[in-house]
């Protein structure tokens, strides 16, 4: 097998940066349905043209790269404990080079191992089968999207839905609800993957696999089937749209698997992905461990940009950090913004930090981005290649404080936060910016270098990172007079998700 290591870390590669081409038909077909110059149809501009960059700079299409997650089908013979270490190496070597950010963290410590490797990551599934080859499959699936996955136990009452039932239509609706409480945060448009039955740890195997389905596939099972095109038909009935700005799309696939279950068990599991469905797979020869084909390949990947920058309308308003009080009171929900100057990133580890210690450096009137970065050390010098957009809403017990006592005049992520910070955001004159979820190369591009780094101990991930920036565009979605775009999406989303309360007659 002593080629196995470099075809897993090849996998890792193609799976990190190429989007497979039925994620990119999806995409495709996503934009075609938004109007154009909506907000929606804007960060389906920008996630086009972050596909290509990541493409072609063989760089991570999101910043987090997730948890990797191999399932292994080999035929009986091969060395699993020889399999799992090759893997091992892979992914160490994959987070050297940058294509992994470094993800694993001790849960009892908080440390950041800093290789992606440590007790229950990588996760590597074996089964055996009849083939002659081993056939791989990979799929890294971030935190943002993971968090919004869910479980079921039927009968249970649904929030605007009412009561699911053990049957296929207290299953639909567990599936639109778990679309509804997704909203922008899992980086819409979205898949689900779902198991039906099982039991808790089966179900949540089962719907993760499922994500490997290529999107435009159909059931086998008619019943499985139907209920598949019918959940994604829905979901774009809720008008949340990409990254929750509201639109046509919500969903762009919904692949449901089904396990026998215990008579006092029923459940339903939904693993959530975003738009940037990153999963590959290899065959490998079962010898030598020598890569043999691609799974998920169709030829070479077609373009998806129709420019190659984001098309400007003039009516964009371009602003330097540090931020004033007058600056900020101007802008109003939609506005386009492109910022220059220096963004200071911080995300959990830094919030929870700054609750009881000042901050590294002044933020009075900064921008605070919540990124966790992929960034590269050389000689001395750090390169940040890749620096898209955590999820706001994880900070949203600590953001309002920030805003209060250190004078943030902007915080910068996705999905959206809760009442207190937009109280606070009206109370202090300040704004929250949307920047497009998973486009990491797209503003990895804005960075013109790293002007330091604090709380490295943090692991780079969490680190205080200053961040020279040109044009970095984003939408105002909070502003400072109490509006709240994804409020306004939710409530709205939520009326038409009880219309579809009770089932059409089939």
């Amino acid at each position: 097998m002593e080629r196995l290591r470099d075809s897993l870390e090849d996998l890792i590669v193609q799976t990190s940066t190429n989007l497979a081409p039925d994620v990119r038909r999806a995409l495709a077909a996503a934009r075609a349905r938004e109007a154009p110059g909506s907000r929606s149809a804007l960060a389906l501009d920008t996630i086009a043209l972050n596909v290509d960059m990541a493409c072609d700079r063989c760089g991570p299409i999101c910043q987090d790269t997730g948890l990797p997650f191999f399932h292994v089908k080999a035929p009986v013979g091969v060395d699993e404990l020889e399999f799992s270490e090759a893997v091992a190496e892979a992914v160490a070597a994959a987070t050297r080079a940058g294509t992994l950010r470094p993800n694993s963290v001790d849960s009892l410590t908080g440390r950041n191992t800093g290789d992606n490797l440590g007790p229950g990551t990588p996760v590597v599934h074996f089964e055996q089968w009849l083939s002659d080859e081993i056939e791989v499959r990979l799929i890294l699936k971030g935190g943002g999207c993971e968090n919004k996955g869910a479980q079921y136990s039927l009968p249970c009452e649904l929030p605007v839905l009412g009561r699911a039932d053990r049957d296929l239509e207290g299953v639909r609706k567990c599936l639109l609800h778990a679309v509804h409480q997704a909203q922008g945060q899992g980086c819409s448009v979205g898949v689900l993957g779902v198991a039906i039955g099982g039991d808790r740890a089966s179900g949540y195997q089962l719907a993760k696999e499922q994500l490997f389905r290529p999107l435009d596939d159909t059931s086998r099972d008619p019943i499985l089937a139907a209920l598949e095109a019918e959940v994604v038909e829905k979901a774009d009935t809720l008008g949340i749209g990409t990254m929750g700005f509201g639109g046509a799309v919500t969903l762009v696939g919904c692949k449901i698997g089904a396990y026998n279950r215990l008579p006092a068990s029923f459940f339903v599991t939904v693993s959530y992905d975003c738009w940037a469905l990153r999963r590959m797979g290899a065959v490998l020869d079962a010898k030598t461990g020598a890569l043999r084909r691609w799974l998920y390949r169709e030829g070479p990947a077609h373009r998806m940009a129709a420019e190659a920058g984001l098309p400007l309308t003039g009516r964009e308003i371009r602003l330097t950090t540090p931020l004033s009080e007058e600056e900020v009171l101007r802008l109003r929900v939609g506005d386009v913004v492109l910022l220059s100057g220096v963004l200071h990133t911080g995300r959990d580890a830094l919030h929870h930090y700054l609750m009881s210690h000042d901050a590294p450096v002044s933020l009075r009137g900064a921008a605070l981005y919540h990124c966790g970065p992929v960034a590269l050390e050389k000689d001395g010098r750090w390169t940040i290649t890749a620096a898209g957009p955590t999820t706001s809403i994880r900070e949203e017990p600590y953001e309002a404080h920030v805003i209060r006592t250190l004078g943030v005049r902007a915080v910068i992520g996705k999905g959206g936060m809760g009442a207190r910070t937009l109280a606070a955001l009206r109370e202090h004159g300040a704004v929250y910016l949307s920047a497009i979820g998973g486009a990491a190369q797209y503003y990895a591009a804005c960075i013109e270098g790293v002007e330091g780094a604090d709380l490295l101990e943090l692991g780079v991930p969490e680190a205080m990172w200053h961040l020279r920036v040109r044009e970095f565009p984003a939408i105002v979605t909070m502003d400072a007079t109490g509006r709240s775009l994804h409020a306004d999406v939710e409530r709205a989303s939520e009326e038409a998700l009880a219309e579809l309360a009770v089932p059409a007659a089939r």
